[in-house]
């Protein structure tokens, strides 16, 4: 049914069918196919937390019968379902966001997800950092690594360290085992004995070699490390962003880590909200770091039309709603048609249904700024410094964001912000609000057309609120002054790191 000519009905009455369903295996398999007729369109189903709650039922039942391949594999279908990419990743609003504890409930009533958190821990306490020699530092990640420049350079000349980089998926050793959430859970719910001891030998070496594992990104390299003992090897984790709407927390047995790092406190909160593994006993010290930025380098004379243009730096992705970005450009020029905007950032990045549909719409709005020149669509720059000295107005038009590097390397350059209150965290304790200056940050398209008018009336206003911004940003988030606070973390075990102006709370079960 899920297959015709109205897939909407199709999943309403698909939906409507399962509740009358008693057979556990049938009901999860006629929601789950009601999901995916809307996510073939790029929507959200209407019945998402009860198709994959429905399938963890049936990994519920698999494992109290022994039967733990089984139960791997439905979990696995069942956090596939939850975090599909549509709904949270390829959209303008996420369920996860709107009310996080509610969307993970099954999650923490689950038989066989209690088990991934229980985690058996480690077998030793953490050793003491070397007294008598360099600490021998590994930083670990797959695939991705653009958040890692800084601390790498940092730590390759650092006399008190010995470091080494390891990319789990480009490492011939470790990137046919670092990948596959169905062979891991299976792991970590007792069964794949033989991918065990197969992560183990590879892991083992690393492990014995390093005081601390650094782990940036809470995803597929960190639930690879933790399968395994760490031995009294420290972990330490990093979570940006995208990880809290994804599958990959679940998968990681905190009990092996012993610190979890955020980028902002907002994350922090979603996470701690999100992750039932957060709320163990078990669960590990958490901290709230900024990110790595060397600021100082923004800091270049602005051109003589930086004034009047606006930038959005990244557009890739459909949570920088950029649409929202054109909204204010439209504004501010019913009152002067000097303002123009520049778009930074390669095409969208995704193929699904929805991503489709809002580029359509976004390239047909883009179209008639382009052609009367208000609009100029840049592809990726390669020297952010110099895209920067055209730009007077720094926007941030997403949905959501982890931290906005793009607003922080703006405000250094003196471009003045104007920060969206950004839609998954507006509203909650902490948000751009919280990370940003009062000032910098709007609700609506017509308070940030107010917002650039007001700063950008005169030439010395503009100079004057950009100077301020670059000096809040040089003393809040340079590297000199964040890279000490991983110094403490990394190097010095320090209980409690925390970045200016935020609090570190501790355990989650706290």
């Amino acid at each position: 049914m899920a297959k015709t000519d109205s897939p909407g009905l199709a999943e309403r009455v698909l939906g409507i069918a399962a509740h009358r369903v008693r057979d556990s295996r049938l009901k999860a398999d006629v929601l789950a196919e009601a999901a995916e007729s809307r996510f073939a369109l790029g929507y959200t189903p209407r019945h998402l937390r009860q198709a994959y709650a429905a399938e963890l039922a049936c990994a519920d039942g698999h494992l109290k019968a022994g039967r733990q391949n089984e139960a791997a594999a439905s979990v696995a279908k069942a956090l596939l379902l939850a975090f599909h990419r549509g709904p949270h990743l390829d959209s303008l609003s996420s369920p996860l966001a709107t009310d996080p504890r509610a969307f993970t409930a099954p999650l923490r009533g689950s038989a066989a997800m209690r088990v991934l958190r229980a985690g058996p821990g480690r077998e030793e306490a953490v050793a003491a950092p070397p007294a008598d020699r360099p600490l021998r530092l590994l930083v670990a990640y797959s695939a991705n690594k653009n958040f890692l420049a800084e601390v790498i350079a940092r730590y390759e000349h650092h006399p008190g360290v010995e470091l080494r980089v390891l990319d789990t998926a480009a490492d011939p050793g470790l990137a046919p085992l670092a990948k596959g959430m169905g062979r891991m859970t299976g792991r970590r719910l007792g069964g794949q004995q033989a991918y065990g001891r197969q992560a183990e030998a590879a892991l083992r070496p690393h492990l014995d070699w390093a005081d601390v594992v650094f782990i940036d990104w809470c995803a597929a390299a960190a639930a690879f490390f933790t399968l395994v003992d760490p031995g009294t090897t420290r972990i330490v984790v990093r979570l940006h962003s995208y990880e809290a709407l994804t599958h990959w927390p679940h998968l990681v047995d905190f009990s092996r880590v012993d610190d979890l790092v955020f980028v902002s406190e907002h994350l922090r909160d979603l996470s701690v909200s999100a992750v039932p593994g957060l709320g163990e006993k078990s669960a590990p010290r958490l901290h709230v770091i900024d990110n790595a930025v060397l600021t100082r380098r923004f800091v270049r004379p602005k051109t003589p039309d930086a004034r009047f243009t606006l930038g959005l730096m990244g557009t890739s992705q459909i949570a920088k709603d950029p649409r929202w970005a054109l909204e204010v450009l439209r504004l501010v020029r019913r009152e002067d048609a000097r303002y123009r905007l520049q778009l930074v950032g390669g095409p969208f990045n995704s193929a699904a249904p929805g991503v489709e549909r809002y580029r359509r719409a976004y390239e047909a709005e883009l179209a008639p700024l382009r052609e009367s020149g208000a609009a100029r669509q840049l592809g990726r720059s390669e020297d952010v410094p110099a895209a920067f000295t055209e730009i007077g107005v720094v926007l941030s038009s997403s949905v959501r964001e982890s931290w906005s590097l793009s607003t922080v390397e703006g405000a250094a350059s003196a471009a003045v912000p104007v920060v969206r209150d950004w839609p998954f965290f507006a509203g909650t304790p902490h948000g751009a609000r919280t990370l940003f200056p009062e000032s910098w940050v709007v609700t609506t398209p017509a308070e940030a057309a107010a917002r650039v008018r007001e700063v950008t009336a005169t030439e010395e206003s503009w100079l004057a609120a950009g100077r301020a911004a670059s000096a809040h940003a040089l003393a809040t988030w340079d590297w000199e002054r964040t890279g000490a606070h991983f110094d403490r973390l990394l190097l010095d075990r320090a209980p409690d790191i925390c970045s200016p102006g935020h609090i570190t709370i501790g355990k989650a079960a706290e």
